[in-house]
């Protein structure tokens, strides 16, 4: 990722990051159920049992690395590549990729105004990548 990148490599580099963070998230919010019924006397004992009670949860903690990986490799993508395409590529696309990893995991399928929606966002970052070519 260097410089000289073409727009292309970035724009697969940053539907990697999306994949990355929407991939996870529904794995995050899965792996999370429980963190809601910690109860502690004070506000930092709070802190410290829900810190543990994540941090020790392989379940939470696995998909949760391989977002924070994601940031990673965005930022080293953002010194070569053009804002206006990283923005919207991985934002919007991070969505889609949530959606599609909730639904695989189960979760209660959008309504077809989602999907709609999911196809404008992709013909839409298309389009962004194909104006910069």
């Amino acid at each position: 990722m260097d410089s000289g990148s073409s727009s292309i490599e970035n724009a697969a580099w940053l539907l990697l990051v999306a994949a990355m963070w929407g991939g996870t998230n529904p794995f995050i919010k899965r792996g999370s159920r429980g963190v809601e019924d910690i109860k502690a006397e004070s506000a930092f004992q709070q802190f410290v049992q829900e810190f543990c009670f994540l941090f020790f949860n392989v379940k939470y903690l696995v998909p949760f690395l391989i977002n924070q990986m994601g940031s990673v490799v965005y930022f080293i993508t953002l010194s070569s590549a053009d804002l206006t395409l990283a923005v919207p590529i991985t934002n919007s696309l991070t969505f889609l990729f949530t959606s599609l990893a909730g639904r695989l995991l189960g979760e209660k399928p959008e309504s077809w105004e989602t999907y709609c929606g999911l196809l404008l966002v992709v013909c839409g970052v298309m389009l962004c990548v194909y104006s910069k070519l």
